[in-house]
């Protein structure tokens, strides 16, 4: 199905050009308000953000869209993505709304939309808020006596700290844990450095001064040079670092070296299994996923599902299938038993959960097992489908002949950026950095 507007983690693109513009966002708060008006009580919509300077543009363009649709709206400040999930369903909302571009720079921000259940929306929802915004929706908004009323609401960053620490067992305390945490001057630059000092850790905070355009920039989950360096410093036992909204997470073990997202799910797989609190003989994960967490899972008794790129993809087979556990290589990690949505701050709190209990290092408990190398490139592009072309399909198809049973090709769209994301992983490294540059310069020849 083409859309429009959205892609595979809500709408997304520059600050103040289509479709992140005041325009758009208030036809889609006018939109998303329409949709999910029913019924005859006084309807609610929360909307948080993360730190980008933009956000305070995007945030009073969909107040007047949901006002005008007849929603009353809470404003939630700087909060991260999953805080907003929890609050949609902690405060009986009929929508909840991040402004946010995620990992991206300050240049880019987003809207992503989660329903009353605290989920992302299904493509058919997104679909219907598309119509709409297409549309004259004049005749759908309230009347003058039926506006919503707008208000900032205190104490939410309370409730998402108790939230997150009550998601480790009774009396578990970080006592004796040197921590360093990065919030990438994001959305969690107050909440996750006070959870953690909370629950009895020595913390040492970075990426906590935001400015409007220093999110993400040279910090978080995507940049963890600072944070390495640091944890090395200071002899930290375990660095965190979470990016611009705080869903997603990666670790820095004792010796500074990192830890993904599929280690991570590796961790609370085996240890939720040991404890018979796994709902399914196994995990949800994307195509992206490293084949060594694959075959380590199949060792334990444990399946991999794969889906497509995108914790909302991982999310909706969760709901279906029963799991509680599921993510992202990247660090979208996904614990149902929790949340809707990837929070970064709880599964760093579950593996913190397991250095605990278990009385060793991180780097001891995060090692679960030896990744497949795995070469991911991208090639940019102006316009096109060059993934249609014969040609490129006749180099993708032979690149897979290589390969054989020993490795993998995931080769795909971008759903956020002008991109053709390139992966291969196999036991050959030589040979999958072949095949990828391959690919990569059929697909250029192309997009050129």
């Amino acid at each position: 199905m083409t859309r429009s507007y959205f892609g595979t983690d809500g709408i997304r693109g520059q600050a103040n050009r289509w479709p992140i513009t005041p325009e758009i966002a208030m036809k889609v708060g006018m939109a998303a308000g329409v949709v999910f008006r029913n019924g005859g009580h006084r309807h609610r919509v929360v909307i948080g953000k993360d730190t980008r300077l933009s956000g305070y543009m995007i945030e009073t363009a969909l107040v007047a869209g949901f006002t005008s649709a007849g929603m009353d709206v809470f404003q939630l400040g700087p909060i991260p993505t999953p805080g907003v999930a929890m609050l949609t369903r902690s405060l009986r909302s009929d929508i909840g709304v991040m402004i946010s571009a995620s990992h991206n720079s300050f240049e880019d921000n987003g809207i992503k939309i989660f329903g009353p259940d605290g989920f992302k929306l299904s493509d058919e929802v997104e679909a219907r808020i598309e119509r709409l915004i297409e549309s004259d929706m004049s005749g759908e908004l309230a009347g003058p006596s039926d506006l919503g009323r707008a208000k900032r609401v205190d104490g939410v960053h309370d409730r998402y700290v108790e939230f997150a620490k009550r998601t480790l067992p009774r009396n578990m305390s970080l006592e004796g844990l040197r921590v360093v945490i990065d919030c990438a001057n994001g959305a969690a630059y107050k909440v996750a450095p006070l959870a953690l000092w909370e629950l009895g850790a020595e913390v040492f905070s970075i990426g906590v001064d935001p400015d409007g355009i220093n999110i993400n920039k040279d910090c978080g989950s995507t940049s963890t040079a600072a944070l390495q360096k640091k944890v090395q410093e200071l002899r930290a036992d375990i660095g965190i670092a979470l990016d611009g909204d705080a869903d997603r997470v990666i670790l820095v073990d004792e010796k500074g070296e990192v830890v993904d997202g599929d280690q991570l799910m590796a961790v609370v797989a085996e240890s939720w299994q040991k404890a018979g609190r796994l709902t399914q003989p196994g995990i949800v994960a994307t195509v992206m996923s490293n084949l060594g967490l694959e075959r380590y899972l199949a060792g334990h008794g444990l399946s991999l599902v794969r889906t497509k790129v995108g914790d909302r993809h991982v999310a909706e087979h969760m709901r279906q299938h029963g799991h509680n556990v599921g993510g992202e290589q990247s660090g979208h990690i996904i614990l149902s038993d929790f949340s809707t949505t990837g929070d970064g701050l709880v599964a760093a709190l579950q593996v913190l959960a397991v250095v605990q209990q278990e009385g060793r290092s991180v780097s001891d408990v995060c090692r679960r097992f030896e990744p497949v190398p795995q070469i991911m490139k991208n090639v940019r592009i102006s316009s096109g489908a060059p993934l249609d072309d014969e040609a490129v399909k006749h180099v993708i198809a032979d690149a897979g002949l290589r390969l054989g049973n020993s490795g993998r090709l995931v080769i795909r769209p971008s759903g956020t950026e002008p991109l053709i994301r390139v992966m291969g992983e196999g036991d050959d490294e030589t040979l999958v950095n072949a095949v990828v540059d391959d690919i990569c310069a059929a697909v250029s020849n192309v997009a050129a």
